[in-house]
C-alpha cells in the first residue's frame, strides 16, 4: 500500500469505481463457507476468521457457540467487524498469533485472477484481487497455517474455480497439507469449493 488508508494519488478507488462498500461484504463466497465452518464446529472451539471484512464468518461461528476472532489487514475491515461485535486483530493472515491456537481456522481469500495493470492499490483491491494466478495470500497462507492449528484441528479455504483447486491442492501437499473437498456450489461463471486442509502426519 502507498500509505495507511490505500490511497493511490488521484485515481478513484476500486470501491468507488464499482459503487461498493470499501469493505468486503458477504456474499455467496461468505455464506458458503461460514455454512460449512459452523457444521463443523463445537461449542467451546477456538476458532480464526482470516481476512474477516465484515466479520461475517466470524459472527456466524461465534453464534455456534466458538469462540471467534478475526485478523485482517484492512483497518476499515478491523473497524466494521469490530462495530458488528466481533473480537478483530489487525495483521497479516495468522502472523500476529500463538502457535497451537485454534481448532479452526477459516479464510476467504481474494481469489479472482487479476492481470497486474487492472490492479488497483486500494484496500477493496486487496480484498478481491488473487493476483495473476489468484492465489496471491492462498499460498503464504498455506505455508504458515499449520503452525496455529492445535492438535487434531483443521483449515477450510473458500477457493474459486477460476483459482484451480487442484493445484492450490497440490501446493499444499507441497508444505506437509492433506485435504479434501468438503463443500461446492455452481454459479454462473463459476464453481465456489470449500476445501479442507490438516497436517498430513494426522493421516
Amino acid at each position: 500500500m502507498d500509505d495507511a488508508d490505500g490511497d493511490s494519488g488521484d485515481r478513484p478507488s476500486l470501491a468507488d469505481q464499482r459503487g461498493v462498500e470499501s469493505v468486503y461484504q458477504p456474499a455467496e463466497d461468505s455464506d458458503l463457507l461460514a455454512r460449512t465452518a459452523r457444521g463443523r464446529v463445537d461449542a467451546g472451539d477456538t476458532v480464526l476468521d482470516v481476512g474477516t471484512g465484515s466479520g461475517y464468518v466470524a459472527a456466524t461461528l461465534a453464534e455456534a457457540g466458538a469462540r471467534a476472532v478475526g485478523v485482517d489487514v484492512s483497518p476499515l475491515a478491523c473497524r466494521e467487524a469490530a462495530d458488528n461485535g466481533v473480537t478483530v486483530v489487525r495483521g497479516n493472515l495468522v502472523e500476529p498469533f500463538r502457535t497451537d491456537a485454534f481448532d479452526l481456522v477459516a479464510f476467504n481469500p481474494p481469489y479472482l485472477p487479476t492481470p497486474p495493470g487492472q490492479e488497483w492499490d486500494d484496500w477493496m483491491e486487496h480484498a478481491l484481487s488473487g493476483g495473476e494466478d489468484g492465489r496471491r495470500l492462498v499460498d503464504p497462507f498455506l505455508e504458515t497455517v499449520e503452525r496455529v492449528l492445535a492438535p487434531g484441528g483443521e483449515a477450510l479455504v473458500l477457493v474459486s474455480s477460476l483459482t484451480d483447486p487442484d493445484a492450490v491442492r497440490a501446493y499444499a501437499s507441497d508444505h506437509g497439507l492433506a485435504s479434501e473437498r468438503i463443500a461446492s456450489e455452481k454459479h454462473p461463471y463459476e464453481a465456489l469449493v470449500v476445501l479442507r486442509f490438516y497436517p498430513e502426519r494426522l493421516l
